[in-house]
């Protein structure tokens, strides 16, 4: 489905029967949708709504780079669980997509019976920290608009946080490079400038407020966000910490594996209830 939303039209894929339990996806950057499809036919007993974040997949990819920020971001999710009367659900976002469910979490606590955060974090603590990063961001940012997508995916693929999905099969590493080739170059590069690690304010100091459950999943070969999960679980009242041997993109790398962790955490949930 296509959604209005503050100005930008979203795309939504929406599964599974109306009265089902909701489980709201948010994908990666470079990614879309596309990406839940192997994961998804492990949740039929759930409704799916997984969404096209702004410059991202069939979601519109506007100019203005303001546009972008993490805080609109937040409004534009907020406007489109409103539209579509989603009044509780779990949360399920992956690396960029797990940082905006995290914000989002933060400034709309009430609507989210279960946080599942997949090798994500909650920003960077320091202004220098993220100063030094914006300017990464805008150098590849630039690259992305001079070089065009396929060039830029030729060295996104490669750089070492992917390294572990080299070994797997040709075909999903296929997918992968197709759902990244089909994005937009103005989009990304807006995104990276407007929602980027370095352009977002930080969440730490809201862990320790967050009162509904979290499920942390990080992947033992990628070290940066497990040790980054580790330290958010030492904050949040109500977190859990899982680890699959996998690296960054666990639901591509081990997608039966990590649908069923979910689930099991899903179930547990509305076995309490």
């Amino acid at each position: 489905m296509e959604l209005m939303t503050n100005g930008v039209r979203y795309h939504i894929e929406v599964a599974g029967e109306a009265a089902c339990p909701v489980l709201v996806l948010l994908h990666g950057f470079t990614g879309s949708t596309a990406t839940w499809k192997t994961v998804i036919e492990n949740w039929r007993d759930y409704r799916i709504v997984a969404i096209d974040l702004i410059g991202h997949g069939q979601t519109e990819s506007p100019a203005d780079e303001s546009r972008y920020t993490m805080e609109r971001q937040l409004d534009d999710l907020d406007f489109i669980f409103e539209e579509m009367k989603l009044e509780k659900f779990t949360l399920l976002g992956y690396s960029m997509g797990g940082r905006t469910a995290l914000a989002y979490a933060c400034e709309f606590p009430d609507r989210i019976d279960l946080l599942v955060l997949e090798s994500a974090s909650p920003g960077l603590k320091t202004e220098a920290a993220r100063q030094e990063r914006r300017e990464r961001d805008a150098q590849l940012a630039f690259n992305i608009l001079e070089g065009g997508i396929e060039q830029f995916v030729g060295k996104w693929e490669n750089i070492p946080l992917f390294d572990s999905q080299k070994s797997l099969p040709e075909y999903v590493r296929q997918q992968v490079k197709q759902e990244r080739l089909a994005q937009n170059a103005q989009g990304l590069a807006n995104s990276l400038k407007g929602m980027g690690t370095g352009s977002q304010r930080s969440y730490w100091d809201c862990l320790p407020e967050l009162k509904m459950r979290v499920l942390l999943i990080t992947g033992e070969l990628d070290p940066k966000f497990y040790a980054t999960a580790r330290e958010m679980q030492e904050l949040l009242p109500n977190a859990e910490h899982r680890i699959i041997s996998a690296g960054h993109a666990i639901h591509v790398e081990k997608p039966v594996e990590f649908a069923t962790m979910v689930m099991e955490r899903l179930n547990g949930i509305n076995e309490e209830d």
